[in-house]
């Protein structure tokens, strides 16, 4: 339906996209774009050397390891801090809010939002973090149609493989780690018409080919920065 503004900038919708076939598809388009994205992602340093074996069962190891802090007050040279020095770095993790509300599909008189409200998109999002081998519906239609060899409806024990697409730039596979749901207005039937869904996700890092375009994207943009460069001239860097 037409806003009034036919030169108005088309805005893309983030979405959860299950990866692979599955029955049923799984996928949720966000009716509201989150209004802020929370990522993190952590590191663990330590100084080399920490692992040192007990001289026996249940006593101190024989020599201390240095902290830390010990190991920097030690080396003065920064390049060969940073080759010692152990680092571990976590996946990135993602969280925010998704709201869902059904007042302009039953303005519309949606003939699915007048019967169920969000449950469809809710129970959507929360088939997202079941292991598809539960999936009723999935199991039925294998008995009904066969299983072709190396074939599974249900795709197996684990939740299946989400992509979370957020923009052209970003296409990740994650993993949900929590879902928190909060229903908070309901029709005469009780089905919801409004609710928030917290969601945490890990991202999962490697060689998929959606993990290594979205990197190729940061990677582009980190170029662009480039531009800036100039602005290094405000910058005192001591000599």
């Amino acid at each position: 339906m037409s806003d009034g503004f036919p030169g108005k900038p088309r805005v893309l919708r983030g979405a959860f996209v299950e990866f692979g076939l599955s029955l049923p598809p799984l996928f949720v388009v966000f009716q509201f774009n989150p209004l802020q994205l929370t990522r993190n992602r952590s590191l663990t340093f330590a100084a080399p050397g920490t692992t040192v074996t007990a001289t026996a069962t249940n006593q101190a190891p024989a020599v201390p390891p240095r902290t830390l802090r010990q190991f920097h007050a030690g080396v003065s040279d920064l390049s060969e801090l940073r080759k010692q020095q152990l680092v571990t770095v976590q996946e990135q993790t993602i969280g925010f809010d998704i709201r869902l509300d059904a007042t302009d599909r039953l303005d519309e008189r949606d003939t699915i939002t007048e019967q169920f409200g969000i449950a469809p998109q809710l129970s959507t999002l929360e088939l997202m973090v079941h292991p598809k081998e539960e999936s009723l519906l999935g199991a039925a239609l294998g008995a009904l149609l066969g299983k072709p060899e190396g074939f599974s409806f249900t795709r197996g024990e684990n939740p299946p493989m989400v992509l979370f697409i957020f923009g052209r730039k970003r296409v990740l596979p994650v993993n949900i780690n929590s879902l928190n749901i909060t229903e908070t207005e309901f029709s005469t039937d009780l089905n919801p018409i409004r609710a928030t869904v917290a969601v945490n996700l890990t991202v999962i890092e490697g060689k998929s080919v959606p993990y290594l375009y979205s990197k190729a994207m940061t990677e582009a943009m980190s170029v662009l920065n480039l531009a800036n460069v100039a602005d290094l001239a405000d910058v005192v860097v001591p000599g």
